[in-house]
């Protein structure tokens, strides 16, 4: 499931969850709506889970 890795990654990094949102999927309300049971389609969670995968290198290529 998609839902914990984000909780794991958001406390990890102290990104909001707001933020997150914007960044990964391009809506603010992203992490709240999986909390109260959306199941993102499988192009958006591989967009999601990239962009959990890659943060740590595009925050230090900065």
């Amino acid at each position: 499931m998609l839902l914990p890795k984000i909780e794991s990654f958001l406390r990890q990094t102290g990104m909001p969850v707001t933020k997150f949102g914007r960044l990964a999927a391009h809506d603010p309300r992203f992490v709240g709506d999986l909390r109260n049971g959306r199941e993102p389609r499988s192009a958006l969670s591989s967009r999601v889970e990239h962009f959990m995968n890659t943060f740590g290198e595009n925050v230090h290529a900065a």
